[in-house]
Formats: structure tokens, C-alpha cells, sequence
């Protein structure tokens, strides 16, 4: 299974209102419940003014549409993570699965995951 790197920066953060969202970026993650709004986004593009923010994330996405069909894809590489103490925040889309991962621990993640077979696009 192929594993491509993102190569910029993301912020994890909860904001107000959408209108603080710039979908002009090309990364925009937004979950909305009763209780929150979530947004992940490229660290660039982060509204100014948020309710809390976490800056440093890294990411990486399953290459290719995944089936909704397949079992066990997302928990297979997050278990493999958990065991070498690597957090992820991960965010699925209707094509795929976005894995993030705390800047100092995005390299060793992506090491872990090469040692145990998946491929590494760093392009």
C-alpha cells in the first residue's frame, strides 16, 4: 500500500463560525456537531481567531480511492503507530484517509510504516 507524504504544515483548531474558514485552501477538513466546529487546514490558512489551536501537525493520505468495502486499513496503520507511541489525529474523506501526525514524530512514523511494508511516496 502506497502512503503519500503532504509536504506543509496543518493546524488542528475550533472555531465560532465557518466564515473564519479560507476554502481557498487546498487541505480543509471541517467536522461540525452540537457541542463543536473542528477544522483541520493548512497551518497557512488557519483563522486568526480561533476558540483553541494546535499548530504542528505533518500528514499523510492512503494513495488511491479506497472502497468502502475494505475493512481494517485505517486501524491497521494507527495500531502500528500506537505501538511505536506515535498520536494521530485522522481525518477520512469519501475517497480516502488522511493520517496526521505531531511534527517530531512524523519522520519516525514514517519510518515504522516503511519497516513494516508499506511504500513511501515523499514527492
Amino acid at each position: 500500500m502506497e502512503l503519500k507524504v503532504i509536504n506543509q504544515e496543518f493546524t488542528v483548531c475550533k472555531i465560532d463560525n465557518i466564515n473564519k474558514i479560507n476554502f481557498l485552501d487546498e487541505y480543509c477538513f471541517l467536522g461540525k456537531t452540537e457541542e463543536e466546529i473542528s477544522l483541520v487546514c493548512s497551518t497557512k490558512f488557519a483563522p486568526p481567531e480561533t476558540i483553541e489551536r494546535n499548530d504542528g501537525w505533518r500528514a499523510f493520505r492512503i494513495e488511491g480511492i479506497l472502497d468502502f468495502s475494505l475493512i481494517g486499513i485505517l486501524s491497521k496503520l494507527t495500531t502500528i503507530l500506537a505501538e511505536n507511541h506515535i498520536g494521530v489525529f485522522a481525518v477520512s474523506t469519501y475517497n480516502t484517509d488522511y493520517i496526521l501526525t505531531k511534527d517530531v514524530d512524523f519522520e519516525k512514523a514514517l519510518n515504522v510504516l516503511e519497516k513494516q511494508g508499506y511504500y513511501i511516496n515523499r514527492l
